[in-house]
């Protein structure tokens, strides 16, 4: 399994922040964030919460560039006959 830093943005925080964590790679663009030791649902508004398989790509910030998560990826569902 590998896992590489993905950035999540963290909602209600008055500015933007973006927090770094552990994701694994599924495929080219899409990963399953991990839940770090220290999550803490009530401390920190995940746009994305642990678990979420999301698409990750280059942003621009003001302390420059990270990999963040930004939006979530739908899970196909196959259908039986």
């Amino acid at each position: 399994m590998t896992t590489e830093e993905v950035y999540v943005y963290l909602e209600d925080e008055g500015l933007d922040v973006w927090r770094p964590i552990r994701a694994v790679r599924v495929d080219a663009q899409s990963y399953v964030l991990l839940r770090p030791d220290d999550y803490d649902p009530d401390n920190e508004k995940w746009q994305f919460p642990p678990g979420s398989l999301v698409a990750c790509e280059r942003r621009q910030t003001r302390d420059g560039e990270i990999f963040a998560a930004v939006r979530r990826v739908n899970v196909p569902t196959s259908k039986s006959a």
